[in-house]
C-alpha cells in the first residue's frame, strides 16, 4: 500500500509541476478534492458526463484530446460541488476525516490525468526563533508541508488517495526552541522540553472509499499509514484561524498531536450534516527517527462526533483511548478528550475572520491535565493577522527519572499569549512570498519562575513562507 501512494503522490507534483499554467486556483485551506470540469480543446468534441456519486449533480468528464487542463473557476461553481467523503461542499473537509466550516478558504493547483483529479499545494517557512529566559534558545530552521491528493469516482463512490510530506527533519532531532512547549523525544532518553518536535517527513500517506447510501447520506473508510485518527479538530497547520503562523501551539499534545498516526483505518456514517465515526489506531507517538515510516498494532480507539449547524460554524466532541502512547512512558496508557468549534466567514469591505476554540484533557494513571486554546484570524488582500491564547496542566515541564514508578512530574498551568502578522507578495499566479513575524508572551507559574528566572519570559519568530496553491 505504502509503494502504491508514494508512487499516486510522485506522479501528482510531477503533473502539478509540468502544468503550471493549466492549474488553477481554488483557494482551499485543506486537502480535499472537487471534480471541476476540465476545459476541453477548441476543437474537442462534446463531453460526456458523470454522475456525482454523492451530489447528483453531473460534471462533464476529462476530454482526452484536450490536454486535461482545469478550466477557470471564478463563477462560484466550486462551493457547490461535493466533498470526498460526502454530499456536503466540499470545503467541509480538513486534514484527515475531520471538518471545518464549509465555508472555509479552498486553495490549491488542480489539473486532470484521465480519470483522475489532481490537486495539491505547499506551504515552506524559513523561520528565526528567539525565546527569552533561562531556558530559551534561538534557532533558524525550516518548516511546512506539501500535500498532493488524487480522486475519481469507483463503483458508484468516491476513491481518495492523499499523500503529506514536510522538511522539519532537516531541523534536527531535537526541533525548536519553543518556552512552555514538551513532548516526544530527540534521543529516546529525555522528553523535549521548552522545545518543539520535528513532524516526520512522512506526514500522511492515505486512502478513503466512500459510497452514498442516501440523498444526503454516505458511509466512507479511511486508512493511513501514516494518517490522522477521529480525534479533536483539525490539525494545527490546516486551521484557518492560525494557519499563517509557523508556531505550534503548546496545546498540541492535547488537541492534535495523532494527525501523524503510524496506522490509522476509520469508518464513519455522514448524515446530511452530522458525521459519526470510530477508529482504530497505532496511538504510539513518533520516535526520534524521523525520515522512516514506523508500523505497529492497531491497538487504540478513538470516536468523533461532528456537526456543522451552519454554513459558518464545525462543532467537533471526541473521545480517544490510546495505549502506550509516550516513549519514555512504557505501560502508561492515556484517555484523551476534546471538544472544539470553529467560526470562518467573510466581514465588510472585504475582510475575512477565522476563529478557533478548543479544550482538550489527558488522563493517566489517575492524573487530568486539561488545555484551553482560542486561536484567530483577519485576512484582508494580501495581510493577515493572526493571534492565539492557550492555558495548559503540563506535568512535563521538569525533566524526570522514568525508570520510577511515578511517570508523572509536578503539573504546572502555563499560560502563552502570542499575535503576528504576514504580507504576501505575488510572484507568480499561484505563488505567493510572505514576509511575517509574531511575538510571544509566556506565564510561568511560582514554582518554575526558579528555572525560568523571569514571570513573563518573551519569545518571538521573523519568517518568510513560500505559498504555491
Amino acid at each position: 500500500m505504502t509503494k502504491t501512494l508514494l508512487l499516486e503522490a510522485s506522479s501528482l507534483l510531477t503533473l502539478l509541476a509540468a502544468t503550471p499554467a493549466a492549474a488553477q486556483h481554488a483557494g482551499h485551506q485543506g486537502h480535499n478534492m472537487p471534480m471541476p470540469a476540465p476545459t476541453p480543446a477548441p476543437e474537442a468534441p462534446t463531453p460526456v458526463t458523470i454522475p456525482d456519486p454523492h451530489a447528483g449533480h453531473q460534471m462533464p468528464a476529462a476530454d482526452p484530446h484536450a490536454g486535461h487542463d482545469m478550466g477557470p473557476m471564478d463563477d462560484g461553481s466550486h462551493d457547490e460541488m461535493s466533498g470526498a467523503l460526502g454530499s456536503y461542499p466540499m470545503g467541509r473537509e480538513s486534514s484527515g476525516t475531520s471538518w471545518q466550516p464549509d465555508s472555509a478558504e479552498h486553495r490549491g493547483l488542480m489539473t486532470m490525468a484521465g480519470d483522475w483529479m489532481l490537486m495539491g499545494h505547499a506551504d515552506l517557512f524559513g523561520v528565526y526563533s528567539n525565546q527569552g529566559s533561562r531556558r530559551g534558545d534561538d534557532k533558524l530552521f525550516g518548516a511546512g508541508m506539501i500535500m498532493g491528493m488524487a480522486r475519481r469516482p469507483v463503483g458508484g463512490g468516491t476513491l481518495q488517495l492523499r499523500a503529506g510530506f514536510s522538511p522539519d527533519p532537516l531541523m534536527g532531532k531535537s526541533g525548536y526552541p519553543l518556552l512552555l512547549a514538551s513532548g516526544e523525544t530527540a534521543d529516546g532518553v529525555n522528553r523535549l522540553i521548552d522545545r518543539q518536535h520535528p513532524h516526520d517527513f512522512v506526514m500522511e500517506l492515505s486512502a478513503s472509499l466512500s459510497q452514498p447510501i442516501g440523498a444526503n447520506s454516505s458511509v466512507f473508510v479511511y486508512g493511513g499509514l501514516p494518517g490522522e485518527p477521529a480525534f479533536g479538530p483539525g490539525a494545527f497547520m490546516h486551521r484557518e484561524s492560525i494557519m499563517d503562523s509557523p508556531e505550534a501551539p503548546i496545546s498540541h499534545h492535547w488537541l492534535d498531536s495523532q494527525h501523524i498516526s503510524f496506522g490509522v483505518l476509520t469508518g464513519g456514517v455522514v448524515l446530511d450534516r452530522l458525521k459519526v465515526e470510530v477508529s482504530r489506531f497505532n496511538g504510539r507517538e513518533p520516535d526520534q527517527y524521523r525520515w522512516n515510516i514506523e508500523t505497529g498494532p492497531l491497538d487504540s480507539t478513538a470516536v468523533r462526533v461532528s456537526v456543522n449547524p451552519t454554513r459558518d460554524l464545525a462543532l467537533q466532541a471526541s473521545w480517544a483511548r490510546l495505549k502506550d502512547p509516550e516513549q519514555l512512558e512504557p505501560g502508561v496508557n492515556q484517555t484523551r478528550l476534546s471538544a472544539s468549534g470553529i467560526y470562518a466567514t467573510d466581514l465588510a469591505n472585504g475582510w475575512r475572520s477565522a476563529s478557533t476554540l478548543a479544550w482538550g484533557r489527558k488522563s493517566a494513571e489517575g492524573h487530568h491535565y486539561d488545555a484551553f486554546v482560542a486561536e484567530s484570524s483577519l485576512k484582508k488582500g494580501l495581510w493577515t493577522i493572526f493571534g492565539r491564547g492557550e492555558m495548559t496542566e503540563n506535568s512535563e515541564l521538569i525533566q524526570i527519572d522514568h525508570e520510577d514508578e511515578d511517570h508523572h512530574g509536578e503539573a504546572f498551568t502555563v499560560g502563552k499569549v502570542s499575535a503576528g502578522a504576514i504580507r504576501d507578495f505575488a510572484i507568480g499566479p499561484h505563488v505567493k512570498l510572505g514576509v511575517g513575524g509574531l511575538v510571544a508572551v509566556n506565564f510561568v507559574p511560582e514554582g518554575l519562575r526558579a528555572d525560568y528566572r523571569k514571570a513573563r519570559p518573551l519569545g518571538g519568530m521573523a519568517f518568510v513562507r513560500l505559498k504555491i496553491g
